[in-house]
Order: C-alpha cells, then sequence, then structure tokens
C-alpha cells in the first residue's frame, strides 16, 4: 500500500527545507509527498519542489489547500499533516499495518508539544484523552484516512476554520478513529508565545461557538485576531 503525505503551507520557507528533508525516507519506501501551498510569497514552494514529488497551487486557507492536493494523491491513504510537525519512527508502518489490522479506516495520533514546560504535558494529556473521548481529531495530530472514504465523504468542508473538526464529524459516521499512541511532535511555538492558559482558553472557546453553531468565517477572524496562528 502507498501513502500519500499532504503538507499545507503558507509563507513556510523557514523551515520547510529541514522539514521536508525529515520526511525524505517515506519518499525512499515508495511514498509520495505533495505540498498544497496557498499563495506563499516568501518562496515556499520554490525551496519545496526538489524535495517533493508535487507541488498543489491554490488559494489560500486549509480544505481548499488539502482537497485540492488530495485530487492529485495515489495513494491508498492520505496522510495531512502540518509543516511543523515531527514523525514517530517508522510512521508508514504504524499507519497502513494499523489500518489494515483493524476496523477503522481513518485514524489520528497522539500529540506531544515539542517543548519542555510542565504545562505542555498537561495540554497533550487533556488533548488526546478528549481525542480520545470524543473520536475527533484535530491537524495538529496527523489525520489519515483511506483515499477511497475520503472521496466517498467528499473531502473536506471549504470553511474558514475548523475543517478538521468538521470532517472528523463526516468520519465518525463511518466509524471509529485508529488512535495511535505513537506521538507525532508538533511545534509548541503558538502556546508559548501567547501564553499556555490563553491559548487554551481561546481554543475550547472557539471549539463551543462552533459546536453551537457559529459561523466559521467569524471564528478564523477571531482565531487570526488574537494572533494564536503566528
Amino acid at each position: 500500500m502507498k501513502l500519500s503525505v499532504v503538507i499545507p503551507v503558507l509563507n513556510e520557507a523557514d523551515g520547510i527545507d529541514a522539514f521536508l528533508t525529515s520526511l525524505q525516507p517515506l519518499r525512499r519506501q515508495g511514498h509520495e509527498l505533495i505540498v498544497a501551498d496557498g499563495g506563499s510569497a516568501d518562496g515556499t514552494a520554490q525551496r519545496a519542489a526538489p524535495l517533493v514529488d508535487h507541488i498543489v497551487q491554490s488559494a489560500a486557507g486549509r480544505a481548499q489547500q488539502m482537497n485540492s492536493a488530495a485530487a492529485m494523491a495515489n495513494g491508498d491513504v492520505i496522510f495531512f499533516l502540518h509543516a511543523d510537525s515531527q514523525l514517530p519512527a517508522h510512521c508508514a508502518d504504524l499507519i497502513l499495518s494499523g489500518l489494515k489490522n483493524s476496523a477503522s479506516r481513518w485514524g489520528r495520533f497522539d500529540i506531544k508539544l515539542s517543548g519542555d514546560r510542565f504545562m505542555c504535558r498537561v495540554v497533550e494529556w487533556f488533548m488526546n484523552t478528549r481525542s480520545r473521548w470524543s473520536g475527533i481529531s484535530t491537524g495538529d495530530q496527523g489525520l489519515f484516512l483511506e483515499r477511497s472514504l475520503f472521496d466517498s465523504i467528499g473531502g473536506f468542508p471549504v470553511i474558514a476554520l475548523m475543517e478538521d473538526i468538521a470532517i472528523c464529524k463526516r468520519l465518525k459516521q463511518t466509524g471509529p478513529p485508529l488512535c495511535l499512541t505513537a506521538p507525532l511532535v508538533t511545534s509548541s511555538r503558538r502556546w508559548e508565545k501567547h501564553g499556555m492558559w490563553r491559548t487554551i482558553w481561546l481554543m475550547w472557546r472557539l471549539r463551543f461557538a462552533y459546536w453551537r453553531g457559529a459561523d466559521p468565517t467569524d471564528l478564523a477572524r477571531i482565531y487570526y485576531l488574537n494572533s494564536v496562528h503566528g
């Protein structure tokens, strides 16, 4: 089975070389890397091109970027990955053998924040516990699913924010996720830069508002005004 790794990016030039270099073992194993660029102005796409199989250009917005990249994916399983992540060892084997040997057709990894602070460990525990209890994954946890399943549910809803929550709600209707305990490390920069408790409060407030039916466009405006992304 073949894995297609889809990486949505926007102005990630500073770290894209090191990140994609770390993924080259996957290419050597026969898997493919696809960068979905949302109109970067810093040369991200040009720097990424030698290190991936495909560059896809689309309008900015993670949902639209990932859908555009998935449309050209050749793998049996699509793995959506953020560009500030570090994969666990034998990542492809964990995904492919996990899906093959379980009843699940989709799943995610446990998350580990890169920082050393005690609060990082607290945040990780709550994120992983909540995800396991709810069956909902965030993009930071590395969402993977069978290509045929992605096509059958219509891909990511094209919304300004919460596209990861929205697709998981669709996927839950097809069966429970495979929750891999091997940790995928993600950057803790936004948590540490803007304050752990402030970021926790903002993210929970946004998710609750989305659950109550708030417009994702309005939620995205709040998210970026609070500078949590950078």
